[in-house]
């Protein structure tokens, strides 16, 4: 029988890339997209983040989403470094979220956090092991495309620096799922909210898209 781990890496597998393969996503790892592109994404990459980190202390003491709360993996001090370089000091006057994001960071990621920490745990897993993972070609192509630092400012959101061994991080993440106090019932949910998490990622992608669409 797989481990808990693999369900949930197996059965999301077809969001996954249809989130991937997004045209907007194409576009801009492909460097069709220039940097203020590259820049409104990182804004509502935000917006999760701080849905996310806004309620990990928290959670920080639930038998489910608890071990899952892991300081090392926080993503928003390094986005606002990251929109400081790419819209300036005041970068929080000009700050919005498209309409998908506010119904994947507002609505539903603040809704599990609030009545559902199985739930929590489903975009957690989407969202760090994500862009500890895929993540890293993003960061390489943003440096080849628009000239960053290497590992510096604009794509610090992508640098993990309190994680010596992404691969062994990520072992330990996956052994933390196949502990997850939970039931098969309660799995079987979670696995369902990991698909809608890639759903509501791909919802993000193509309002972006439509907001960059690439001349004919």
């Amino acid at each position: 029988m797989d481990s808990f781990s693999t369900l949930i890496r197996t059965a999301s597998h077809e969001q996954h890339v249809a989130a991937e393969t997004s045209t907007f996503m194409s576009d801009l790892l492909g460097g069709r997209l220039g940097v203020e592109a590259y820049a409104r994404y990182t804004e509502q990459l935000w917006f999760v983040y701080d849905a996310l980190e806004g309620a990990a202390g928290r959670l920080a003491s639930d038998p489910v989403a608890g071990p899952f709360v892991r300081p090392e993996l926080y993503r928003l001090a390094a986005l606002e470094r990251d929109l400081a370089h790419l819209r300036g000091p005041r970068w929080r006057t000009g700050l919005t979220a498209l309409p998908a994001t506010e119904e994947y960071a507002a609505a539903r990621v603040r809704e599990c956090a609030e009545r559902w920490p199985a739930g929590y745990v489903a975009h957690h897993y989407t969202r760090y092991l994500g862009d500890l993972s895929g993540g890293q070609i993003i960061r390489d192509r943003a440096e080849r495309t628009w000239g960053f630092e290497r590992r510096g400012d604009g794509v610090r959101c992508y640098v993990f620096e309190d994680i010596a061994n992404p691969a062994a991080f990520k072992r330990g993440y996956r052994e933390l799922l196949d502990a997850v106090d939970a039931d098969d019932l309660e799995k079987q949910r979670i696995v369902t909210e990991c698909k809608r998490a890639f759903a509501l990622n791909t919802a993000v992608f193509r309002a972006l898209g439509e907001e960059f669409p690439l001349s004919a």
